[in-house]
C-alpha cells in the first residue's frame, strides 16, 4: 500500500479547504474525494495501526473505511470537526467491530512505528540537519515513550493516541470516544499522570 506516517493539518484554512472537498464529492466530483483521500489515508492508517499492530489489517481497514466514507458521502455534514475526525470516527466503528468479532487483544504498535521514524507526538519531527547525537536521543525517546503509552488502559491509551499523536482537539476526541468533553479531560489528566509514572525516573 506504501502508506507514509503523517498527521492532519490543523489550520482553520485547511479545515475549511477540506470541507468544500467533502462538498465537491456530494455533488458527484470523483476526484474531489480522491483528494481527501490522500490527505487522510495516512492519518487513518496511523490510527488503526496503533490501535491493532498489525499491518496488514491496518490496510485493510483503512480501505474499508474509506469505502464506507465514500459511501456516507451525502449523509457527512459539517459539525465543527475536521473531515479527519469523520473519517478516524468510522475508522473506530471498525476496529471496534473487529475486536469484538474476533476478541482481539487491543495493542499499540512499537516497532512499526520506530522503524518508520515518526515523531512520538504531532507537530514533532527530526530535522534534516539533526546531528547523530541528538538523532539518536530523538529515536530513544520515541521509543521510550511508545512503550510507556503501550502500557496504558485502552480508554488511556486511545486518548493519548487521538490527542497527542493524531493532534485532534479535546472537541473532536469527545466526539470519537461517545463521551463528553469533562470525561476526556479528566481520561486525559490520568492518562499523562500514569505516563508520568511510567518514564524513566531521570525524564520525570
Amino acid at each position: 500500500m506504501g502508506l507514509r506516517v503523517g498527521t492532519v493539518a490543523r489550520s482553520a484554512e485547511s479545515e475549511a479547504e477540506a470541507w468544500d472537498l467533502v462538498h465537491a464529492a456530494q455533488e458527484g466530483d470523483t476526484n474531489a474525494f480522491g483528494v481527501l483521500y490522500d490527505r487522510y489515508v495516512d492519518v487513518v492508517y496511523r490510527y488503526v495501526l496503533f490501535r491493532l499492530s498489525d499491518r496488514e489489517l491496518a490496510e485493510d481497514i483503512t480501505s474499508e473505511t474509506f469505502l464506507r466514507a465514500l459511501r456516507r458521502i451525502t449523509s457527512v455534514s459539517y459539525q465543527g470537526r475536521d473531515v479527519g475526525a469523520w473519517f478516524i470516527t468510522i475508522a473506530r466503528n471498525i476496529v471496534l467491530d473487529h475486536v469484538k468479532s474476533s476478541r482481539y487483544k487491543l495493542e499499540i504498535i512499537t516497532d512499526e512505528v520506530s522503524e518508520s521514524g515518526s515523531a512520538p507526538f504531532a507537530g514533532q519531527t527530526i530535522g534534516d540537519n539533526t546531528g547523530p547525537e541528538q538523532a539518536a536521543l530523538s529515536s530513544a525517546t520515541r521509543e521510550a515513550l511508545l512503550n510507556c503509552i503501550s502500557a496504558l488502559g485502552d480508554d488511556q491509551r486511545e486518548c493519548i493516541v487521538l490527542r497527542f499523536i493524531q493532534g485532534l482537539s479535546l472537541t473532536e476526541t469527545a466526539q470519537i470516544m461517545k463521551r463528553n468533553e469533562g470525561a476526556v479531560k479528566a481520561l486525559q489528566h490520568r492518562a499523562v499522570r500514569k505516563l508520568a509514572q511510567l518514564l524513566p525516573p531521570a525524564w520525570r
